[in-house]
């Protein structure tokens, strides 16, 4: 007679061994969810754990606080503490960013269709409605980076659903980019770009026009070296700019124009370079 496979001991048994390999694990509950904080962490009074974003002093045993509770020690995951949490378990789930890695979480087939067009192969892990593609190295978490695309690296969890297929490949600059947010464009009044800065002239304080040009020649280096995360190296270099000369009045049509060429033989276009000026000058309040 065969006899009933127990489904919660597996959990139990499979995130021992992940975590003897250095992978930090915790259980879910029905829904792919974390457990829910027990009364003396309910709604974070406990001031969270140590390696959260706002750090806190919570020694809880409990599995308490989602991905801040996974562990890789074998005394904790075994616990009495966690032992109710496993016999409830649906399934387990891991910290990428505590084991070195990040998650590109593809929600379906237009977001694997973009993956494969754009990202180096990786490890692959199937999912219910996509697939997983893991990286070595990490990376601040996102959620909806582009439709259908999450990132699951630091402060995020990911569903253990087994080691799928692949090489793990080093984690590419399209998917730090993915992250970056810049502030929402700000539509202005036509400026003229001999006029790039409201302000008055003031004597520059980097004192001679030497600097300032060879400011400008590093910033175009900045930009026609990038290999990739163009549109975001693009609005960085002008920020830069802005930040070291954009209340010395000093910034010309001439030095604008090079960064405007330089932005637009790497692809940009004529709009987002004036979007990225400006988008950088009200970040500066100038």
């Amino acid at each position: 007679m065969t006899q009933p496979t127990d489904i919660r001991g597996e959990h139990l048994r499979g995130a021992l061994s992940l975590a003897a390999s250095g992978i930090p694990v915790l259980p879910l509950r029905a829904g792919k969810v974390p457990f829910g904080n027990c009364p003396a962490c309910a709604k974070n009074a406990c001031g969270g754990r140590p390696n959260m974003k706002v750090p806190g002093s919570c020694a809880c045993p409990r599995p308490c606080h989602g991905w801040a509770a996974a562990s890789t020690d074998p005394g904790v995951i075994g616990s009495p503490a966690w032992a109710r949490a496993w016999q409830e378990a649906a399934g387990v789930a891991y910290h990428p960013g505590g084991a070195g890695l990040t998650v590109v979480d593809l929600d379906n087939a237009e977001a694997i269709a973009w993956a494969r067009a754009s990202l180096p192969a990786t490890q692959t892990v199937p999912t219910t409605r996509g697939e997983h593609w893991i990286y070595r190295s990490t990376m601040q978490s996102a959620n909806d980076v582009r439709p259908g695309v999450d990132i699951k690296s630091l402060m995020a969890y990911a569903r253990w659903l087994g080691p799928g297929t692949g090489v793990t490949a080093s984690l590419p600059d399209p998917v730090r980019a993915l992250a970056v947010k810049e502030p929402s464009t700000v539509y202005r009044a036509p400026q003229a770009l001999s006029v790039p800065l409201g302000g008055q002239r003031e004597t520059c304080p980097h004192r001679t026009p030497t600097y300032l040009d060879r400011g400008i020649a590093m910033a175009e280096q900045r930009i026609t070296g990038a290999r990739e995360a163009v549109h975001a190296t693009v609005y960085r270099t002008f920020l830069a700019v802005l930040s070291t000369h954009g209340r010395c009045g000093c910034l010309t049509e001439a030095h604008t124009a090079r960064l405007f060429i330089a932005a637009q033989a790497k692809g940009e276009s004529a709009r987002h370079c004036t979007d990225a000026w400006t988008n950088a000058l009200t970040t500066l309040g100038l």
